[in-house]
């Protein structure tokens, strides 16, 4: 008989499972509840975005591409992201198609950090990094930002956190799950510790179309020294809501990204050829539809924001994504055990925020990628939760 114990890798059995599926598995089992829990736009794929991918299987575009992509797509993200965001990329030797932003994440993670390797971590963030991390045999190196500082990452907790063994600081703004953003001062200031050292940066910016108040994204990448040892990430999920489609990329120095590419031609040859065509689409016509997105977000945001301050429970302005974090400290309750009542009492799915990192106790993530009525109806059961605690 086969000893699993013996057989598997244990750094990967010491992973635990992400905590955002927990409550999702419980809400499964249960009748009319109101989730606000996943990060997945609710609008569809803009029609002439499913319609280049349609068109594409029609005319039988169904070979492998590049393992960097379609050339022409790459071609199109080098014009995105310099119109974007001032940044210019080679598109045969700096930027690279992937499945999705996860998979450029680990990619980037496995090419620059050796076995012992410190990667630090801001937190409350993503549940990916630390887990690919530990599996590339890298040491997590956990910071965590906190409300006061409008959960941005401060160059003082940077400074404390760098040893001689760090090789990567990963950047996860527009952050998900807090909603924080770092502003050009705040990406001067960090580049300043940055500087004389050796350290990359992956710097994740999935969210960089969704951020609110006039002032546009800014990438670390644009500033001075910065480009040289930046990996930035970036995808379609969240930007044209095209989730299902698996289509993310890298842009970055071409002697990484050229190990990247490595590991992408291994372990997925290259990225799915019908979701490709699409993503040029959405690239080249999309900017209306991000807008009317953006527009929409924002509305549902102010709401959500005001709804749980109305509520009496403090609630950090989130300046960019789809979640607000507020904290729930004043009930008394821990974030799993607010979440677990609230789900038996009210049938309201939230995500605790200790999925996201230690730092995360004392708050919830609240999604509102959900249509306005959705949101009030949640915010009235909430209103009803909090009001029979306080009895």
């Amino acid at each position: 008989m086969i000893d699993y114990e013996q057989l598997l890798n244990p750094e990967v059995v010491r992973i635990q499972p992400s905590g955002i599926r927990k409550f999702f598995d419980i809400a499964e089992q249960m009748d009319d509840v109101i989730s606000l829990g996943v990060g997945e736009p609710d609008f569809p794929t803009p029609w002439h975005i499913r319609r280049a991918g349609i068109r594409s299987l029609e005319q039988s575009r169904t070979r492998y591409t590049s393992n960097w992509g379609q050339r022409s797509l790459r071609v199109a993200l080098h014009d995105f992201v310099e119109r974007k965001y001032g940044l210019s990329y080679d598109p045969d030797s700096e930027i690279l198609v992937t499945v999705g932003g996860s998979e450029a994440i680990d990619g980037c993670i496995r090419s620059v950090v050796r076995p012992g390797d410190e990667v630090i971590i801001p937190q409350p963030s993503f549940v990916c990094y630390e887990p690919l991390t530990r599996m590339a045999g890298g040491v997590p190196v956990i910071v965590e930002t906190r409300a006061e500082d409008a959960f941005r990452l401060t160059p003082e907790a940077l400074r404390a956190a760098l040893t001689p063994r760090t090789r990567l600081l990963i950047l996860p703004f527009p952050c998900n799950p807090t909603g924080a953003v770092m502003r050009k001062a705040d990406l001067e200031a960090i580049a300043d510790v940055l500087r004389e050292t050796n350290v990359a940066v992956l710097s994740d910016e999935i969210y960089a179309e969704l951020t609110y108040g006039g002032e546009r994204h800014v990438s670390i990448a644009s500033i001075d020294g910065m480009r040289e040892r930046t990996v930035v990430i970036n995808g379609f999920s969240k930007t044209f809501s095209m989730t299902g489609w698996r289509m993310g990329y890298a842009c970055g120095p071409a002697p990484i990204l050229r190990q990247m590419v490595k590991i992408h031609q291994f372990a997925i040859m290259c990225a799915p050829t019908t979701s490709q065509y699409a993503a040029e689409e959405a690239l080249k016509n999309g900017d209306a539809d991000v807008a009317d997105m953006l527009e929409k977000y924002d509305i549902r945001r102010r709401l959500v924001v005001n709804g749980f301050r109305r509520l009496g429970l403090d609630c950090h302005e989130p300046e960019g994504s789809f979640y607000v974090f507020p904290s729930i400290r004043s009930t008394g309750l821990t974030s799993d055990a607010f979440c677990e009542e609230l789900l038996y009492s009210k049938r309201v799915a939230l995500v605790p925020g200790t999925a996201f990192g230690r730092g995360g106790e004392g708050f919830v993530r609240v999604s509102y990628c959900y249509s306005v009525d959705h949101l009030n109806a949640a915010l009235a059961r909430l209103g009803e939760f909090l009001a029979e605690r306080k009895g």
